[in-house]
């Protein structure tokens, strides 16, 4: 298959503690900013969606430090 003949887009993963990084959707690897084109496989991703993980990371924090005290 030739490069960029794969459909496919970036999915941009947010976190709460550490860069932002972008999983290609066809190979699902991972790289710190948005390419032309995919390194790992070529596909040519026309665009990004948003993943909210950074709210998931805030829950377990949440969890871990027991903030919902009772007065």
């Amino acid at each position: 298959m030739s490069r960029g003949s794969k459909k496919a887009q970036w999915i941009r993963k947010t976190h709460l503690f550490r860069a932002d990084e972008y999983i290609c959707s066809v190979c699902g690897r991972s790289y710190p900013k948005p390419y032309d084109f995919c390194p790992g496989c070529g596909a040519r991703p026309g665009k990004v969606k948003y993943d909210p993980h950074w709210v998931a990371e805030m829950e377990m924090m949440d969890i871990l430090f027991d903030d919902d005290e009772d007065f």
